[in-house]
């Protein structure tokens, strides 16, 4: 089976299962924790060189450079709809993981916005709130690049929650390159994450705000993610968004 079909085989019975044999309570828990969770193995190494394969092919709808508007240095791409069926795919299946944690989140931060289980019933309300450019992204870095702490956001309505897959492998096709996170506490010094992961694991993390719990109840932080400078060799990324731009 060649990459092309690798990518088109991936349907959505399967991506649910593939999501759904992981521990969801205890992913939910280090979410609640730490603003990130790790979902080890998501990805094989193969369908991982399909989707970075993608990168100079005509899949996406816009090529950003990341210099050229302050976001770090490297570059990234946002696929066009239709989507590939593996990355549609995740995204649904995730989603559907994701959103009790999303709507448990508003509820502790006094939030009164809930989520549909259904991803595609949040994509419809994206849409009618004119927000219909899809934002998964593959993003590409060499020696010398990072993305500065930055929020995905895009428009009125974002998902509070988004994922990243790693699809290369630390020490062999890059050095560097590691995943960060800070959370601003009110008050207080902010306090940084880094996430180690491997080729074909996954990283849900927060992409705003998120509740902690204090001695009076929760409270909210403001979350910022990035990727520390690539020092060697080439990293690519899947990233998926749940929400749509404007």
């Amino acid at each position: 089976m060649n990459t092309a079909s690798k990518i088109v085989s991936f349907r959505n019975p399967q991506a649910a299962a593939r999501v759904g044999r992981h521990d969801w309570k205890a992913l939910a828990r280090e979410l609640d924790d730490f603003g990130c969770a790790v979902i080890e193995k998501l990805l094989t190494p193969e369908e991982c060189s399909a989707i970075a394969a993608l990168y100079p092919q005509e899949h996406f709808r816009s090529h950003v450079v990341m210099a050229r508007h302050g976001f770090g240095k490297g570059e990234y791409r946002y696929f066009a709809y239709p989507l590939p069926d593996l990355v549609e795919a995740l995204r649904t299946a995730l989603y559907a993981r994701l959103a009790p944690v999303a709507n448990a989140w508003n509820e502790r931060m006094g939030d009164k916005t809930r989520y549909p289980v259904d991803h595609e019933a949040y994509l419809r309300a994206c849409h009618e709130a004119g927000q219909k450019r899809p934002t998964p992204l593959l993003l590409q870095y060499g020696p010398g690049d990072f993305n500065a702490l930055h929020q995905d956001l895009y428009g009125d309505l974002a998902f509070p929650i988004q994922a990243a897959v790693l699809l290369s492998e630390p020490g062999r096709d890059f050095a560097g390159g590691e995943f960060v996170l800070t959370e601003q506490r009110p008050r207080m010094q902010s306090r940084a994450e880094v996430v180690p992961l491997r080729q074909g694991d996954a990283v849900a993390f927060a992409v705003h705000n998120r509740p902690v719990q204090g001695t009076k109840g929760s409270y909210r932080v403001n979350m910022r993610h990035g990727v520390s400078r690539i020092r060697s060799g080439r990293r690519h990324t899947l990233g998926i968004i749940f929400h749509d731009a404007r």
